[in-house]
């Protein structure tokens, strides 16, 4: 599989709103994979489409990066039900060395399509939910550090 570049805050690309997938075939399954793979060599748990460049509304989570089984790509996702309220540390492959708090509910559920064409619903807590919110974000032209508050640089507030 090929790295993609990873787009970086200032990049326009990461400031629009994405347009939905209207076809999942066997190129956008590739791309997935490509965009899983940067993820992964980048020690990421997230990516959406727009930071490697595409405009489209899709994502790929795995909080636990070890055997792909909790690995979720999810196309045109919608989180439909929202539940609590926690404020945690976040990075972003987009935002190199950059962390900040940011408010997120700590319950969610989630609608998608998945890489088969199934329709898939997710109900996440915990890490889980703050990465596909964070994610989510992306598609809608939204970084966290447009939302974040105490940001640094460097380490994790909770590393200092």
């Amino acid at each position: 599989m090929a790295l993609l570049e990873i787009k970086t805050a200032g990049d326009p690309v990461l400031k629009k709103v994405c347009e939905p997938v209207q076809k999942i075939d066997k190129r956008l399954r590739n791309f997935l994979d490509d965009m899983y793979d940067t993820m992964i060599a980048k020690e990421g748990i997230g990516i959406a489409a727009p930071q490697v460049g595409e405009s489209i509304r899709a994502v790929i989570v795995d909080v636990d990066r070890n055997d792909r089984k909790g690995r979720y790509d999810m196309i045109n996702p919608v989180i439909t039900f929202r539940e609590g309220s926690v404020v945690d540390n976040e990075g972003c492959l987009s935002c190199p060395d950059l962390f900040g708090d940011v408010e997120r509910a700590e319950k969610i559920r989630v609608e998608y399509i998945s890489r088969f064409n199934k329709k898939k619903t997710l109900e996440a807590e915990g890490l889980l939910a703050r990465c596909i919110q964070h994610e989510l974000d992306h598609l809608d032209g939204k970084l966290f550090i447009d939302i974040a508050q105490n940001i640094t640089r460097g380490k994790k507030n909770s590393e200092k």
